[in-house]
This record gives C-alpha cells, sequence and structure tokens, in this order.
C-alpha cells in the first residue's frame, strides 16, 4: 500500500472517531491531557501557549484571503474564524471523513466567509498567486510529499503574504520521537522524515524573505513572509 493511501486511510479513522481527536487537540477531555501532557510535553501553562504559538501570524483583524491546509476537523481554527468576519478563507483537506466533520461541527454554523473544499496539497487547484495568507496547523509532519507542500503552499501564496501554522519537531523529547516513531508513523498519523527545529528553519528560509520559528513542547511554530 502507498504511503498516501495509508495516511488517508489513517485520517479516515480519525474523522470518525473525531470526538477523541478534538478533545486531545483542545485539551479538553480526560485522555487528551494526558497524551498531550506526557507524549507532546504540552502540560499546563505549554498547551496554551501551543494554541498561541499555532496562530501567531495570523491577526484577528485579517480581512484578506487565506487558505488553511489541512483543516481537519476545525476544532482549533474554525472558532478563530468567527473573529475574521471581512476575510475569504478556503479550508481544505484531503481526507473526506475530516473535511464532512469540520463541515458538520457547531463551530462551522453562520461561517459565511469560510468555503470548505477536498484537495491534495501536493498539487492545488490554485493559481498561483491566489491567497495573502496559508495556515497549516499540523500538518506538515503528516503530508506524504513534504516538498510538494512547500512548493505548493509557496506558490499559491501572493508576494508579501505570510506562510504559518505549527508542526512536530524532532529532537525536543525522547518520549515524544519514541511515540512517534512508534505509534504515529506506523499507523499513518506522521510521515518521516521530519525536521528540527533548526532544519526547519534553514528550509524556510531557502523559501521565504523573513522567517520565525519559535518552539513549544515537541512542536514549531512558523511565521514567514514571501
Amino acid at each position: 500500500m502507498e504511503r498516501r493511501e495509508i495516511v488517508h486511510n489513517a485520517y479516515a479513522v480519525v474523522g470518525q472517531l473525531s470526538k477523541g481527536y478534538d478533545g486531545m487537540m483542545k485539551n479538553e477531555s480526560l485522555l487528551g491531557r494526558f497524551a498531550n501532557r506526557f507524549f507532546w510535553q504540552l502540560r499546563g501553562p505549554r498547551y496554551e501557549s501551543f494554541v498561541r504559538q499555532a496562530f501567531q501570524g495570523l491577526p484577528e483583524d485579517f480581512s484578506g484571503t487565506l487558505l488553511e491546509v489541512p483543516v481537519g476537523t476545525g476544532v482549533l481554527s474554525l472558532p478563530h474564524y468567527r473573529r475574521m468576519k471581512s476575510a475569504r478563507i478556503v479550508c481544505l483537506d484531503y481526507s473526506e471523513q475530516m473535511l464532512a466533520q469540520a463541515m458538520a461541527s457547531p463551530e462551522a454554523r453562520g461561517l459565511h466567509q469560510v468555503e470548505f473544499a477536498r484537495g491534495d496539497v501536493g498539487d492545488l487547484p490554485y493559481l498561483d498567486s491566489s491567497f495573502d495568507c496559508v495556515l497549516s496547523l499540523n500538518g506538515l509532519h503528516a503530508f506524504p510529499n513534504k516538498m510538494a507542500a512547500f512548493c505548493e503552499t509557496h506558490r499559491v501564496l501572493k508576494k508579501g503574504g505570510t506562510f504559518t501554522g505549527c508542526c512536530y519537531i524532532k529532537g525536543q523529547n525522547r518520549v515524544t520521537d519514541l511515540f512517534v516513531r512508534a505509534f504515529c508513523v506506523p499507523m499513518g498519523f506522521f510521515t518521516p522524515p521530519f525536521d528540527t527545529a533548526e532544519s526547519l528553519e534553514e528550509r524556510l528560509r531557502s523559501m521565504y524573505r523573513e522567517v520565525m520559528v519559535t518552539r513549544t513542547g515537541a512542536f514549531a511554530g512558523f511565521v514567514c513572509r514571501k
């Protein structure tokens, strides 16, 4: 089975079990809080720092065009979009199940500025320079073809636009790295190779004129200007 199919099947399962996934992403369920504390090193205030880091490149008064890829279930981003009433937002995901969960979620109700679409980050169905901002939350470590994802998100971004979000980085904690290798990769949730904070910054600096990389737990946040 190709890696792309493995990843697709894995997130189909996540979409069907979205309550558990959302509980971890929002740090609300008992199991989710345990996973965040033990595996992701996001205990206590670190979780709040992780959320702030994820959205640090997206101002609340943003009013341009935004592509979010992947949107997943939208559990973190959709509530954020309620404050961005003048923006035009496209939420894209390759998984039909994840996309369906996002569209059906209570957070999606009344967001008339948001469009949902199915698509592949490695072959985005948009023209060059289509968006003022591209947001990628917890996607770069999952994408089967990372170079295509980096190139395509750069391609659809306007000159002066912002590429921002967060992703897992290796080398921050031995328990986290072991969990990723022993569980996330075999299950299809993550796809190697993985960047360190240093290699991620180097990669982004080769593509963007301004780059800021931050770290919280086992995750890096990034804000890049094209």
